[in-house]
């Protein structure tokens, strides 16, 4: 490992350095700039935390704000760093550490705000926001060892480093290669689906759901072409992924059927405009509408904000009642029923102007009642009435006008009868 000798003689060379004057000197720069640069990334944070609360609706500006964290403590030590070296080289003191310290700072710098404006990119993420560190830090370290000088030797130690696997060798190189051209090529890729969805939302000729199925195919396509460039760019032979597909047919076919048929039935749920976004459904027992429509699943959300995952397979297979299909308009039914000693024509006109309690109910079709039948204990009427907005509920309807019924038949003596038996005792004889 040459690469490895180099950096034991290089801290060796350095640590002779630092037991000069000229070593001392420079050391106590570096901490100087270190407790700096230390002092003015606390003093900045604090500044921007107050600044954020008082712009909050400015989001350029407060990402902007954000970012500037990540590189006033380098930025600062890198300036402290390199105004000591220039004070120093006019008493003729050699900084050959202090050079090399000032590009890493500025690269370390550049780097947290490239990888920082990528993660904005993407949007909110716990994950990337998780990775942000990780993946910095790799990057500075390349770059690093490009500065020193020591990035060849150990690009050649990791591409010796590997296993033979038929007629092809994996070396960690290899293996790093893929892994930086499958990050690459996913990034781009997930920009152009991301260009795609929005420039499918802001059309105007385009269906919700088309626009969601469009986005959705873009995805899974662009996805898969980053992937085999990547497998490509790399020197993988592609025809050798044969092996893996019939692999993947097999595992289809035993375990992954499932994930299978969710994953095209979302697809067609998205083509077919059988079920789209804000539609109100009833599936089982489940009654809600529709707030997001995914690969695997779709979202359900209740009256009572329970939101309900319902695989897209149960969607093709079970009866489902869309209740916003082709036109939202619903009708309502609420019976009633009077004693047979009052008039039914009052009741009926008293029942469909309580329909005016709620601004729900529509006046075209109008509320009507119905005179359905003679009931053991009273006359069966029907309330019927339309609603253009279900996905807020029947429920409340139905009882402020119920409420609005009771109240009217109360202030007109008319009577709601209840079940009532008579029962006939015989004397027994002896």
């Amino acid at each position: 490992m040459e690469w490895f000798n180099s950096i034991l003689s290089f801290l060796q060379d350095w640590f002779s350095v630092m037991l000069t004057p000229a070593g001392a000197w420079q050391l106590g720069c570096i901490i100087a700039g270190g407790v700096i640069g230390w002092l003015a990334h606390r003093r900045w944070q604090s500044f921007i935390v107050r600044q954020i609360g008082e712009s909050e609706k400015r989001g350029f500006r407060r990402m902007a704000m954000r970012g500037s964290v990540r590189v006033v403590f380098p930025l600062a030590m890198a300036i402290v760093v390199q105004v000591s070296a220039g004070v120093l080289s006019q008493f003729s003191v050699l900084t050959p550490l202090l050079d090399l310290l000032v590009p890493l700072l500025l690269s370390l710098a550049a780097i947290r705000v490239i990888v920082y404006a990528l993660r904005r990119a993407f949007g909110p993420s716990p994950a990337l926001r998780a990775w942000e560190g990780l993946i910095g830090t790799l990057i500075w370290g390349a770059v690093a060892l490009h500065l020193l000088g020591w990035l060849p030797d150990v690009l050649a130690t990791l591409d010796g480093i590997g296993i033979t696997l038929g007629t092809n060798r994996v070396t960690m190189l290899s293996v790093l290669q893929l892994g930086f051209a499958i990050a690459v090529f996913m990034v781009m890729a997930s920009w152009l689906s991301r260009y795609i969805e929005q420039r499918a939302k802001r059309s105007e000729y385009l269906s919700v759901s088309m626009q969601v199925g469009l986005s959705k195919l873009s995805k899974v396509l662009l996805y898969t072409i980053a992937i085999l460039i990547a497998l490509n760019s790399v020197g993988i032979d592609l025809t050798t992924l044969t092996v893996f597909g019939g692999a993947l047919g097999v595992g289809l076919g035993f375990g992954l059927q499932r994930i299978a048929s969710n994953f095209i039935s979302g697809f067609i749920l998205l083509f077919d405009r059988s079920i789209k976004l804000g539609d109100v459904i009833t599936i089982g027992e489940r009654f809600g509408w529709v707030v997001a429509m995914h690969a695997r699943y779709i979202v359900v959300r209740d009256r009572d904000g329970v939101e309900t995952l319902i695989p897209n397979e149960n969607l093709i297979t079970s009866d489902v009642v869309n209740w916003s299909y082709s036109d939202k308009h619903v009708r309502v039914k609420i019976p009633v029923q009077i004693s047979y000693d009052d008039d039914p024509e009052q009741a009926m006109k008293l029942m469909v102007d309580a329909c005016s309690v709620s601004s729900r109910v529509l006046k075209n079709p109008e509320p009507q009642t119905r005179m359905l039948a003679f009931g053991d204990s009273g006359i069966n009427l029907e309330l019927r009435l339309w609603l253009d907005d279900p996905e807020d509920g029947v429920g409340s309807v139905r009882s402020d006008i119920n409420l609005a019924i009771w109240k009217a038949f109360k202030q007109h003596k008319i009577t709601i009868p209840f079940p009532q038996r008579v029962v006939h005792l015989l004397n027994d004889e002896k």
